[in-house]
């Protein structure tokens, strides 16, 4: 089974394979279909724009822009040889991963923060930038004593010259950077296209590889972009577990035999109250983290505030209750650490004081359980789902910290 985290480079690491297999293993289009290997990677980049601007993703805008102009770019190239073609080369392998490597460095805070136009004014001064030198020609370098060193950084045919190749290496660690926290399939999605223009870059010398890896590289992105939008409506971003829709989703899809626990944080308003919305917001995660690891099969959904659920599809409610019973007693067992409210508030003192011990105190955290299975066949979920509140109501009226079924 594919670990959760690596769920999301499944679909970019196959679409690279089938690029490769296009290429160099599968039958070669019939000449009637020529113009879709050469269409076809405008229509896929043209597409992912489009979804960047829908979905406010300024990264993506900047690097689906950019190949959308190197594409053009390289078929503005074919058939110019010499230094031209060199030349315009170059703008492909240099300044693409240059952009990259600068949007990966830039927080995500939406296409117009990033300033989406300033970027396309940018890449238009780009690309005049590169036919000026494709116009000028090789007399612009001729009386320059490094003019061999500058060919072998920049003006080289392919293979990716020095220059081309440290960039996309910067600009591809910068990318992958930014995906390892959280995993996120536009994040991850966004370094498979780089990897998929560097291939690309790599054998420009054949327009078919090129097309074909400018396709993949656009369509790793529109699928993370399906993927992100899943996530986002199914997934809890707090938390990171899924939602209360996606166990609707799962409730309609159960067998005969399942048990649903409800879990509740105990006095998490007083929490809340006392010690700040953040650190409620760190009791949560912290529940989440434990339940998360409840084992047994059991799947957790934040359902809503500080209610959580439990699905244990294929079990009985007698071969869940450990499972429950063991949670419980790990999140009783955690200490969680919150700075004392001896803290000094002001900002000098804050300083005369910074470097000294801050007194913290040690927090512990129950939460209480109701938990039901299915009273006859074909009994609905939701009055599964229902009595296994009132247990949970139970549970809280028992004292709290405890489950009930």
């Amino acid at each position: 089974m594919v670990p959760s985290e690596l769920r999301p480079a499944l679909a970019p690491a196959v679409i690279l394979v089938a690029a490769a297999l296009a290429v160099w293993g599968g039958p070669s289009l019939p000449a009637s279909l020529s113009g879709l290997r050469t269409l076809g990677p405008y229509a896929v980049l043209a597409v992912g724009v489009a979804f960047a601007l829908r979905f406010n993703r300024g990264r993506a805008l900047i690097l689906l822009g950019s190949l959308l102009a190197a594409y053009a770019g390289y078929h503005y190239a074919q058939g110019l040889g010499g230094f031209a073609e060199k030349a315009v080369y170059t703008a492909l392998v240099v300044l693409v991963p240059l952009n990259a490597l600068v949007a990966m460095t830039l927080p995500e805070r939406g296409v117009a923060y990033h300033g989406s136009y300033r970027w396309l004014v940018l890449l238009g001064v780009e690309a005049l930038l590169i036919l000026w030198i494709a116009a000028a020609g090789r007399s612009s370098l001729s009386g320059l004593a490094w003019q061999g060193v500058l060919e072998h950084w920049l003006f080289r045919s392919p293979p990716t010259p020095l220059a081309g190749r440290l960039l996309f290496g910067a600009a591809f660690a910068a990318a992958v950077w930014r995906a390892w926290p959280k995993h996120t399939p536009l994040d991850i999605g966004l370094a498979a296209a780089l990897a998929a223009f560097f291939i690309a870059a790599e054998w420009a010398a054949s327009p078919a590889a090129f097309a074909a890896f400018l396709c993949a590289a656009g369509a790793v992105v529109l699928v993370a972009f399906v993927q992100e939008s899943h996530r986002l409506a199914f997934r809890d971003e707090l938390t990171g577990l899924p939602g209360r829709r996606a166990l609707d989703e799962q409730l309609r899809a159960l067998g005969p035999r399942y048990t649903i626990a409800m879990i509740d944080v105990d006095h998490f308003k007083k929490f809340n109250d006392t010690h700040g919305h953040d650190i409620g917001d760190q009791v949560l995660k912290l529940v989440a983290a434990r339940l998360a690891e409840v084992g047994g099969g059991g799947v957790a959904f934040r359902y809503g505030g500080e209610e959580f659920s439990v699905l244990f599809a294929g079990k009985s409610l007698k071969e869940a209750l450990p499972y429950l019973e063991n949670t419980r007693e790990a999140v009783e067992r955690y200490k969680m650490a919150v700075r004392s409210d001896e803290r000094p508030r002001q900002q000098e003192a804050g300083i005369r004081r910074r470097g000294d011990s801050v007194p913290t105190k040690l927090l512990s955290v129950t939460v209480s359980m109701g938990a039901a299975e299915p009273e006859f066949e074909r009994q609905p979920p939701s009055q599964v789902l229902k009595a296994a509140d009132e247990a949970l109501y139970r549970a809280k009226k028992g004292g709290r910290n405890r489950v009930s079924t």
